[in-house]
């Protein structure tokens, strides 16, 4: 599990005050619209939730998977416009931010505007390794990794309990994330399965064999170490 990073006192402080309450978001609803001027800034407190971008035809790519401690709208609030949209995946709780704010952060408190940076630099590494896996994984690699990944991430900020982990996403959601058709990643699923590394429920995917998952996608996990948690 991530250890997570202790506040200074000033910093508390100002987190206390840059604060402006919290949402709550059911599945299925938007948080932030690609094109939108958003006020706010988010960080995820619970649940999950996904980042994805939509062709004019209406096939859609999913980015990345946010948890616990992931910045949402960090995109907006530095280029003024979001170029993607974020969906709340499972219930989930947001703590709301002014964004208008940010850059009195950056200003005062170098501990905290060095964290934001942190997550920025995290979501770059991580979808480097998502363009891996989509250019050079054969697609039962892909699934593997995906799944492999999420389960990891779901580790390290402790949203596993007991010894298996139910990640809250259809089919449609990985045909979405790894570019396949739905009938492609039907059948590669049905091979996870079959090597009984995974069980597949209606709305939800278990994880029976993580290292096996590891194994089948050539990747040796993640190197989180201490994180922020702003």
């Amino acid at each position: 599990m991530a250890q997570f990073r202790a506040f200074a006192p000033e910093e508390l402080k100002f987190v206390s005050t840059f604060k402006r309450g919290e949402l709550v978001a059911e599945p299925g609803s938007m948080i932030l619209a690609e094109g939108a001027h958003s006020a706010q800034l988010f960080t995820l407190l619970s649940g999950w939730a996904f980042r994805y971008k939509m062709l004019e035809d209406g096939r859609r790519q999913i980015l990345n998977y946010c948890l616990p401690g992931d910045l949402i709208g960090l995109q907006g609030s530095v280029i003024g416009a979001m170029e993607h949209s974020v969906e709340a995946l499972s219930p989930a709780v947001l703590c709301v931010f002014q964004r208008d704010r940010l850059s009195e952060l950056f200003k005062n408190h170098p501990g905290l505007s060095f964290d934001v940076t942190w997550l920025a630099s995290r979501e770059e590494r991580m979808l480097d390794e998502n363009l891996l896996s989509l250019g050079r994984r054969t697609a039962l690699e892909r699934a593997a990794y995906l799944v492999a990944f999420l389960h990891q991430r779901a580790i390290a900020v402790g949203s596993v309990e007991g010894k298996s982990l139910l990640i809250p996403i259809t089919q449609q959601h990985v045909a979405d994330t790894l570019g396949l058709s739905i009938v492609h990643t039907n059948k590669t699923l049905k091979k996870l399965s079959d090597k009984k590394l995974i069980r597949w429920h209606d709305r939800a995917c278990e994880v029976l064999d993580a290292l096996g998952l590891m194994e089948e996608a050539g990747w040796s996990g993640l190197l989180e170490g201490t994180r922020p948690l702003i």
